[in-house]
C-alpha cells in the first residue's frame, strides 16, 4: 500500500517564498519612486490580470495618501474640538443680501481669497461654525490654521522672545485659511498687537481669514490700542471680505445644568 504524501511541506516552501518576494518588492518600493517611462514599458508586456493588480494598487495608494494628507491637515489646523456643519442651526445668521449660506459653505470664499467677520455675542455659533468650516477645509485638502486671538498673539510674542519671529509668522503664512477666534474678548497689549497686524497685514489677498468676535468694527480701536492700527485692519478687511451677523441668545446659557 503506497503512502499519501502529506502537502504541508510544499505549502509552506511556497508561502516562504511569496513572503520572501513580497519583502524583496517592499524593499524596491521603499528606494524606487515610479518612473512613467518604464511603466509604461512594463504595461506593454502586462496581462490583463496584472494591469487590473496594478489599477487596484494605484488607487489603494492614492487613497491612502489622500487620507494621510487630512489626517495631518486636520492636525496641524490646531482645532480645539471636533465640529461639523451637520445640524448646524442656521437660523439666527444674518448674511449679507448678495453671499448666502451656499457661498460660505462652498469655501469659495478661501479660494480667492476673501474674508468672513462672524460678529454677535457670545455663545451664537460663531466659533462652532469657523471650526466647521475649517475641518471642511482641510477634508478638501486646503492648509488650515485655527488661533484664539489671544493665544496667537501670545505665540507671536514668545516667538519674538525667542529669536524665531520670522520663522513662526512665515509658517502662518502658508495656511491658506487662517481663523482668528474670539477677536476682542482679551485686552492686547502694544507689542500683540503690533505682531498681530503684522500677522494680518502679510495675509491679505494672500489668505482668508476668518475673525469670531463681539466687538463691532467701531470698538476694533479698543481691541488693537491703536485707532489707525484698527482703521488699517478694517479697510483691508472690508476691501475682500464680508459680515456675518449672529443673533439669538447663547446656546451655552439656554443649555446651561444651572438654571
Amino acid at each position: 500500500m503506497s503512502r499519501i504524501q502529506n502537502p504541508a511541506p510544499d505549502a509552506t516552501r511556497r508561502r516562504a517564498s511569496t513572503n520572501r518576494k513580497m519583502e524583496t518588492i517592499m524593499r524596491l518600493a521603499r528606494r524606487l519612486p515610479l518612473t512613467r517611462q518604464v511603466l509604461a514599458d512594463q504595461l506593454e508586456t502586462a496581462t490583463p490580470s496584472q494591469m487590473e493588480f496594478m489599477d487596484q494598487w494605484m488607487n489603494a495608494e492614492i487613497e491612502s495618501r489622500e487620507r494621510s494628507k487630512r489626517s495631518r491637515l486636520l492636525k496641524q489646523a490646531g482645532f480645539p474640538a471636533v465640529k461639523t456643519l451637520d445640524g448646524y442651526d442656521w437660523e439666527n445668521i444674518r448674511f449679507p443680501v448678495d453671499w448666502g449660506r451656499r457661498s460660505l459653505e462652498s469655501l469659495e470664499f478661501a479660494s480667492r481669497p476673501e474674508d468672513v467677520v462672524m460678529f454677535g455675542p457670545p455663545g451664537t455659533g460663531k466659533t462652532h461654525l469657523a471650526m466647521a468650516l475649517g475641518r471642511k477645509a482641510c477634508l478638501e485638502g486646503m492648509t488650515v490654521r485655527f488661533f484664539t486671538a489671544a493665544g496667537l498673539v501670545m505665540r507671536l510674542l514668545h516667538a519674538s522672545t525667542e529669536g524665531k519671529l520670522d520663522r513662526e509668522i512665515a509658517s502662518i503664512g502658508k495656511a491658506r485659511l487662517l481663523i482668528i477666534d474670539e477677536l476682542g474678548y482679551v485686552p492686547i497689549d502694544e507689542e500683540g498687537s503690533r505682531l498681530l497686524f503684522q500677522v494680518i497685514t502679510n495675509a491679505y489677498e494672500m489668505q482668508s481669514i476668518v475673525y469670531t468676535t463681539n466687538i463691532e468694527f467701531s470698538g476694533w480701536g479698543r481691541v488693537f490700542g491703536d485707532p489707525n492700527m484698527a482703521a488699517a485692519i478694517i479697510d483691508r478687511t472690508v476691501h475682500h471680505g464680508r459680515m456675518l451677523r449672529f443673533e439669538g441668545e447663547s446656546y451655552r446659557r439656554t443649555h446651561a445644568l444651572m438654571q
